[in-house]
Formats: structure tokens, sequence, C-alpha cells
């Protein structure tokens, strides 16, 4: 399984519509993120640019695309961002493999 960041800036009719009746929208999508075949493995709300972050697994891209594509539907993000992440032994394995690359830059 892949893991993904997805991070989105709620509108401001979503933000308004939080406020008058709170709720913890994470907990709120699991269940579509689960049908889609996407496992939300941690998120919170931070400070900055983006209001929700969401780290998740899933088979491939295809499924954070459809993640991405299911949430913009909804209306309620003006913007959004997913990265894909490389787990510890993916990280290590990419930098034992450029050990051998032979690529040298313009002098």
């Amino acid at each position: 399984m892949a893991l993904y960041m997805y991070q989105a800036a709620y509108t401001a009719e979503s933000i308004a519509a939080q406020i008058k009746e709170p709720q913890d929208r994470i907990e709120a999508v699991r269940p579509a993120l689960d049908a889609l075949g996407a496992t939300i493995l941690a998120g919170g709300y931070p400070f900055g640019d983006y209001d929700v972050l969401v780290i998740y697994e899933a088979a491939d891209d295809t499924v954070a695309a459809s993640v991405a594509m299911t949430v913009a539907a909804g209306g309620a993000v003006r913007s959004a961002r997913t990265t894909r992440l490389l787990t510890g032994p993916e990280w290590v394995d990419s930098l034992r493999k450029a050990q051998g690359s032979t690529y040298r830059p313009a002098r």
C-alpha cells in the first residue's frame, strides 16, 4: 500500500457551516474514503495555508486521484494538494538505487 498526504483549504461557506454545526470532518469523511479503498491513518487541522491534513494509505495512484476528485466534487474546498509519501524502507531503497547512478551534472 502507498502512503499519501492530502491537504485542503476550506471555502468560506464550508467554514461557516462548520462553525454553525461543529464536527470532526476527518471522521465524517472516513467512511467515504474507506469505500474508495483508502484508509485514514492520521489527520489534523494545521495552522497555515491548509485547514485539514490527512495521511492515508491506498493501493495506488488511481485510488488517490479518486479521493481528491470526490472531495473536490463536494464543493467544500477551495484548494487541495495530494502528495505521495515514501515509507522509510522505500526512501532507503531509492537512496541505494541513486548510489549506482552514472549521472554527472554539466560543468
